[in-house]
């Protein structure tokens, strides 16, 4: 009785400590990667022969929060965007710094300015040489269409890379 009861409360040990660990693994959800140097970005976009999707954002944008978990991290997860696309983020919060197209460190809200970015998130699809290949998305107007929006833009860079 005795060798019973330890080997049913090991067992339930053993499926607690289990289950902790699929837990564990199923919040290792990925992440949109914040952009260190745009030059960078660029250059990995290029020698994969992909258009980079940059998603302007700010930490206290509840639209950028959405845009990131609703659409660009459920296609991270996807797997059909490797090949298409790609995706990294911009915080342009004050006091951010970042490296720009020729590497120089600047304040991310002027290279923000440069591309005239007002309002986040703003999703901009750049070529090698760091200009616009598509046109660029503003806000969160119509998030039923949202998904579409990105993809029209992908394709349309993909196009204009000759893809």
């Amino acid at each position: 009785m005795v060798k019973q009861a330890f080997k049913f409360i090991t067992g339930g040990l053993l499926l607690l400590w289990l289950l902790g660990q699929g837990a564990a693994g199923a919040g290792t959800r990925p992440e949109v990667q914040e952009v260190q140097s745009l030059e960078q970005a660029t250059r990995e976009a290029a020698e994969r022969g992909l258009p980079l999707l940059l998603a302007f954002s700010s930490h206290h944008c509840t639209y950028c929060e959405q845009v990131e978990q609703n659409f660009l991290v459920p296609m991270l997860i996807s797997g059909d965007y490797e090949n298409r696309v790609l995706i990294r983020k911009l915080n342009i919060d004050a006091g951010v710094m970042v490296g720009d197209l020729h590497g120089e460190i600047r304040p991310a809200r002027r290279i923000a300015d440069e591309y005239d970015v007002d309002m986040t998130p703003t999703l901009l699809f750049l070529g090698p040489d760091g200009k616009e290949l598509a046109d660029r998305i503003v806000g969160l107007l119509t998030p039923d269409f949202y998904g579409g929006y990105i993809d029209r833009g992908i394709d349309t860079a993909n196009a204009a890379l000759g893809q």
